[in-house]
């Protein structure tokens, strides 16, 4: 009997390889997405994130290609990344997902990329909950693009979080009033090992994977860490 619990014990272990396999590909292949859709948006001269507010933000989310989480005119579902300012260098990325909300018209435009700026360290605090509510645990608005900020309102230059988002190649600021964010913990789990906690990994814990090297270089290019 003892054999047999041994040789199922053996075949699981052999079905179960492919599947982890695939999910550490599909986690490899959003984080180079991510470092694509942020560097394709930064390359955007005047149109694209202010490097002045870049430089002031303590994290930054991406969530790509949306078009596959069914955006119409309300937000359902995504998953993207997010990396925080560390001591020396960008972190390595949490997996994180979007759910619910609203996030306008923009955004059933077809493929759609969601990017985050976190500007201050109570957002931090509050992203990284079990879940939070955007524009109801933390104040958020939709950021200014150019250059600079100059352009900028008040109340965008003191929001906690500034959104943007890109669809059929227009780009700009973007409400996500009611959407909810959380991190993705099986994931992480995939990623970093059974105990990984997001906010151990944004600030510092597990080093970034090497397919998660592109997008922290990306960022590093654009704002490295020294600025802060």
């Amino acid at each position: 009997m003892k054999p047999l619990f041994i040789m199922t014990g053996i075949t699981a272990m052999i079905c179960l390889a492919p599947l982890k396999a695939d999910k550490i590909a599909d986690h490899e292949k959003r984080f180079r997405e991510s470092a694509l859709v942020f560097g394709e948006i930064m390359q955007a001269a005047d149109k694209g994130i202010p490097h002045d507010l870049l430089d002031r933000a303590v994290c930054v989310a991406i969530v790509p290609d949306l078009k596959r989480a069914g955006f119409i005119v309300g937000a359902k579902y995504g998953k993207g990344v997010l990396t925080c300012r560390t001591q020396g260098s960008w972190s390595a990325p949490s997996t994180i997902r979007i759910e619910g909300g609203s996030v306008g018209l923009q955004i059933g435009a077809g493929e759609t990329d969601l990017v985050l700026l976190v500007m201050n360290e109570r957002g931090k605090t509050k992203l990284l909950e079990d879940k939070f509510t955007v524009g109801g645990d933390a104040s958020v608005m939709a950021g200014p693009v150019g250059r600079s900020a100059q352009a900028g309102t008040d109340a965008q230059l003191h929001a906690e979080i500034l959104a943007y988002s890109r669809a059929r190649g227009l780009f700009g600021g973007v409400s996500l009033e009611g959407t909810t964010l959380r991190p993705d913990t099986d994931d992480n789990h995939d990623i970093y090992g059974p105990t990984a906690r997001q906010s151990e990994i944004v600030n510092g814990k597990y080093p970034a994977t090497a397919a998660a090297r592109p997008l922290i270089d990306e960022l590093t290019k654009e704002s490295p860490v020294e600025k802060k």
